[in-house]
């Protein structure tokens, strides 16, 4: 039994209640569930992290709302990354989903990430943010797609857990430079502690 979540608040005060969701996209006619096990949050011109940090442009207007709809862009020009736009309207706020566990649909997963790289194990299908958009199949073309209970092209779906996971870390975010990449100030990576499919940390890079 899946139940709704809650997309109406900031990024930071959600984003944990993202870890042991499942994401389920419905693409070219294949049906990916991954578990999430791994996120960010981002939120707009107090964060200087983030793409909305000097307000709105034609790039990162999903940022601003409405929740619920999926903010995807491309990293360096290689990799598409996911982020679900939760908050107010007009308020940039959303949560990269940084990683997670494919619990469904692992042959097309598989197929996915095999023709656009080396995947040797099932553990690294979805670890990472780039892995995990391959593998949901998102695009630059899911950018605003909308993110809804049983919706037709991408629906977010709880997890039927019963307890939320054991143990949840925070820290710094991965690949932020600057000011944004302070650890105490911006502590607002999440993950599920001890689980074998959260990605790699590391300190710097330009997100």
């Amino acid at each position: 039994m899946s139940t709704a979540l809650d997309l109406s608040r900031r990024s930071t005060e959600f984003a944990t209640e993202l870890l042991g969701a499942t994401l389920t996209s419905r693409v070219g006619g294949h049906e990916v569930t991954v578990r999430l096990v791994e996120v960010e949050a981002y939120e707009g011109t107090d964060d200087p992290g983030s793409h909305a940090y000097r307000g709105p442009t034609p790039r990162n207007e999903v940022m601003f709302g409405p929740a619920g709809h999926l903010y995807v862009y491309r990293h360096l020009g290689l990799h598409h990354c996911a982020n679900l736009v939760c908050g107010p309207d007009g308020v940039a706020s959303a949560v990269l989903l940084r990683a997670g566990e494919v619990v469904a649909g692992t042959g097309e997963a598989r197929r996915r990430r095999l023709a656009s790289g080396v995947c040797r194990t099932d553990r690294d299908l979805a670890r990472g943010p780039a892995r995990l958009a391959v593998v949901l199949g998102l695009t630059r073309e899911h950018n605003g797609a909308a993110v809804t209970q049983g919706g037709d092209a991408v629906g977010l779906l709880s997890l039927d857990r019963g307890e939320p996971p054991a143990a949840v870390a925070s820290g710094g975010r991965v690949g932020v430079s600057g000011a944004g990449g302070d650890a105490e100030r911006f502590g607002w990576r999440y993950w599920v502690d001890g689980d074998p499919h959260v990605s790699a940390y590391r300190s710097a890079g330009r997100r």
